[in-house]
């Protein structure tokens, strides 16, 4: 065929082939299509970390000797080590075949995506890296022709410079220009292939796509990564040889490779830095949660539980706040049991009157329970919202300024791991919660505002136990005064409902207290801002016998705990019940639904209702109950009722008591000694 004639008809091939569609103008979602339908279940294995790691030292050494050659400089530092080798010969054939498919590939866009797609085919049950570093490995076998120039800058035998001749190296340097061009475009096309065995690595950590959800993005972005990976290579491979001729033209390919690769490396560099930032807040939680829920400090507790970063030590914004505001460290908890307050803005005013209220009780008075003892308690509140702007901060900002609490305060949390963490292992939905934590950091009641709310101070140090036990307290008393008061039976299960249950020989003082109850009643249900109900009982309205058959019955419950063998629960309170009745004027008890707070005599008690428009101011600061037993107390206080009692309980003979009494009052509790069958406190003989 003449020459004009083989001109002609690569002409007609090339118009033909320009007909064609130009790759570089495929949208994102037909090379995703194309692609994928070339992909099936990675059934066939290659050692991915090796193949990446010859490759890029092959790529790299040759590179390194490519730019001594531009630059006319001295030998490379180093000479080419390799330490880890490839040993399949199943693989080794075929990266000779993919390099062979890349070399004999026509230059121009649309012979480049034909031969990159014929590749996917023939790798079509490898994984998405594993494709990419065959292919990149087979562009080494070419691409390492290079490390044959190593003549041409050093020392060598005459056996070297030979094998560079027939290579064609020798007229490299003629095309330095174009080479350090072309050396551009494979640094790039290989940091695309380091991302992808970085995604690589993520993928197969096990994550869970719920939680990492930028995976699912990179899950669509990989084949179209690889397919421009691989068509690179493929457009570098046929570039290669071009370099040996003196004729050598730049490709124009090259620059729009370039062009294209800058941003799908940018984007899919984005993505992994989100899927890494997600991971690391994964790993982050775990790591808190573990801290939290393990539970060997509290002060390492509250760090990983509410300090944003690793420098747990350096930003914590834990103020105390009492005269006046003050920044503190939580170092500050160290072998404290802590009351950790939940919640958010809306409608925390009545738990925190609550907790200010039991607050106040753990500084008023010493207290130890099994060696829990209220010095050691405090109260930590972190206040959570949606967003912390304008209005939350100072809504915040005023309720810390108008309200004197006396406790802890974090303000402004919304660190996500840390709300993640409180919502996940404090159940927290919204609900204001207290929880109970000792010095350790484990949580000892996850319902702590259900006994507080219930027993005040009462139920210190407001372990889950002492729910059980306070309970259990008074269930005998209620099991014998609905026998002779059945309307109570309903009104115990309502937790907002107060009981006064009354009675005594003087009925004078018995009519004063009637009315007097009456009138508070009255009072509460004509203010619309107390949410409570008040009622009250007379034992013997109905039937003036029930009054010694109630008293008969709690005599009984006490001989028969007299008669058992160690410490019997509720014995105490037994006692104290009957000691009560021996006021002459009269008794009265008020209980907060089925919770008993307070064991009234009579003076003090009618005193206490009358004088209901003098301390019922105290109530937007505490429960009515709270409020009406500190009024009560201090009436006794003041009318100088320290004296210890001295009451009687009749039985009928002296070898019917088998143990010795303590005196009922709290702050003597000395043993009683028994004359015949009255009890009577025997220390004030001592005075």
């Amino acid at each position: 065929m003449s020459e004009s004639g083989s001109n002609s008809t690569n002409g007609q091939q090339q118009g033909m082939l320009k007909q064609k569609q130009n790759p570089l103008e495929f949208t994102h979602d037909k090379i995703l299509e194309d692609v994928y339908r070339t992909h099936f279940h990675c059934l066939e294995k290659c050692d991915a970390a090796s193949l990446y790691t010859v490759a890029s030292n092959v790529l790299n050494q040759s590179m390194d000797i490519t730019e001594k050659v531009i630059a006319k400089g001295e030998q490379p530092m180093y000479m080419f080590k390799e330490d880890t080798t490839i040993t399949s010969q199943q693989l080794a054939a075929k990266l000779k075949r993919i390099a062979y498919l890349m070399i004999c590939t026509p230059r121009g866009e649309y012979p480049v995506h034909c031969t990159t797609m014929l590749i996917l085919e023939q790798l079509k049950h490898y994984s998405w890296d594993a494709k990419v570093l065959i292919v990149e490995a087979a562009f080494a076998l070419e691409y390492g022709k290079f490390l044959y120039l190593l003549p041409l800058i050093a020392p060598c035998q005459q056996f070297e410079s030979s094998f560079a001749d027939l290579h064609g190296l020798l007229m490299v340097p003629q095309n330095t220009k174009h080479l350090s061009h072309f050396n551009t475009v494979v640094k790039k096309v290989m940091q695309v292939v380091e991302c992808i065995t970085q995604w690589k690595k993520l993928v197969s950590a096990g994550h869970d796509i719920r939680d990492v959800p930028t995976l699912a993005e990179t899950l669509q972005e990989i084949p179209v990564v690889v397919y421009w990976a691989i068509f690179t290579f493929v457009s570098c491979t046929g570039e290669i040889n071009d370099f040996t001729d003196n004729k050598y033209q730049k490709h124009e390919l090259s620059t729009h490779l370039e062009k294209k690769l800058d941003p799908i490396l940018g984007e899919f560099k984005e993505l992994l830095k989100k899927c890494i930032d997600e991971i690391e807040r994964i790993e982050d939680f775990t790591s808190r949660k573990n801290i939290v829920t393990r539970g060997r400090d509290i002060v390492k507790v509250l760090k990983a539980l509410i300090i944003c970063g690793d420098k747990r030590d350096l930003i914590q914004n834990v103020y105390y706040f009492g005269l006046t505001e003050e920044q503190v460290k939580l170092e500050e908890f160290k072998k404290k049991c802590v009351l950790l307050f939940i919640s958010g803005l809306e409608n925390v005013d009545d738990d925190i009157k609550l907790l200010n209220s039991v607050n106040e009780k753990l500084k008023e008075k010493a207290r130890e329970v099994e060696n829990y003892r209220s010095e050691d308690f405090k109260i930590l509140w972190i206040p959570i919202v949606d967003e912390w702007n304008e209005e939350g901060r100072k809504k915040l900002e005023n309720k810390l300024r108008d309200t004197k609490f006396g406790w802890y305060v974090v303000k402004y949390l919304n660190f996500e791991t840390s709300l993640k963490l409180i919502k996940e292992v404090f159940k927290y939905e919204k609900k204001h919660v207290i929880k109970l934590m000792n010095p350790q950091g484990k949580v000892e009641n996850f319902d702590a505002k259900q006994i507080i709310s219930q027993w005040g101070i009462d139920g210190f140090p407001f372990r889950t136990s002492d729910q059980t036990r306070l309970s259990q307290q008074w269930k005998w008393f209620w099991s014998e005064i609905t026998k002779f008061i059945k309307e109570i039976d309903n009104l115990i299960e309502e937790e907002d409902c107060y009981l006064f249950i009354y009675g005594g020989s003087d009925t004078k003082w018995v009519q004063e207290f009637t009315k007097a109850m009456d009138e508070l009643k009255k009072k509460v249900e004509s203010n619309v801002d107390l949410n409570m109900t008040i009622e009250s009982f007379q034992l013997g309205k109905e039937d003036s016998k029930d009054v010694p058959r109630f008293w008969i019955a709690i005599d009984s419950l006490l001989t028969s705990r007299k008669q058992v063998k160690g410490v019997v629960p509720q014995t105490n309170e037994i006692k104290r019940l009957l000691f009560l009745k021996q006021d002459p004027k009269g008794w009265a008890i008020l209980s907060k639904g089925k919770n008993v707070r307070l064991l009234g005599h009579g003076e003090a008690m009618c005193r206490t209702v009358k004088e209901f428009e003098t301390w019922h101011d105290k109530l937007s600061l505490m429960s009515f109950d709270v409020a009406f037993t500190e009024h009560y107390r201090g009436i006794k206080e003041k009318d100088g009722s320290k004296r210890c009692e001295e009451n009687v309980i009749c039985y009928g003979h002296p070898t019917d008591i088998v143990e010795r009494i303590t005196c009922p009052k709290k702050d003597c509790r000395r043993p009683m000694e028994v004359t015949s069958v009255n009890f009577k406190c025997c220390h004030q003989h001592k005075q």
